[in-house]
């Protein structure tokens, strides 16, 4: 098995060498179309209750800092240090430019076809840390896409991703 360190440089490597060839957005969808048995299956059987448990396992599994709140209606998911891109950032080949864009990538479409509303603010690309909300409630995915957008800095340091284009009203 490969050691969590060579993989994320590995991946680090294989999405610069996909994007020099405009195929990163292809591979994001692929992989996710890849999660349908068991992701895109829990989370339409759960809804948000299904994406917590799953995030869990994950915030466990890569040792992930940052808050994980369910609440009724809002799922928010916090990296204040995501451990991918840190490790990532942490190696002599550089990271990726469009390293953070794998997580909305591969999710945009599972939490769409779960019937889920995904705000995924990525902040600043080459900083390890981000905020995802994730709603079963359209109005309320609205309502935190005006609010980040009415707050966001004007330096362009952020970078919203949005899983349902009528999020953004």
């Amino acid at each position: 098995m490969i050691p969590s360190d060579h993989f994320v440089r590995f991946y680090n490597e294989v999405f610069k060498f996909l994007d020099e060839r405009d195929g990163l957005q292809p591979y994001y969808e692929e992989i996710s179309r890849h999660q349908d048995d068991h992701c895109l299956v829990l989370f339409k059987a759960k809804g948000l209750r299904g994406v917590y448990e799953y995030y869990q396992r994950i915030y466990k599994e890569e040792n992930c800092q940052g808050p994980l709140v369910l609440n009724e209606h809002e799922l928010i998911l916090g990296m204040d240090r995501c451990p991918s891109l840190s490790k990532a950032i942490d190696n002599d080949a550089g990271a990726c430019p469009k390293y953070c864009l794998h997580c909305p990538g591969w999710t945009c479409r599972i939490y769409r076809l779960a019937g889920l509303f995904q705000i995924f603010d990525l902040m600043e690309l080459d900083k390890p840390h981000c905020y995802e909300w994730i709603y079963d409630d359209l109005e309320l995915a609205k309502a935190k896409y005006k609010e980040l957008v009415a707050g966001m800095p004007q330096d362009g340091s952020h970078y919203i991703v949005v899983s349902d284009e009528r999020i953004k009203g």
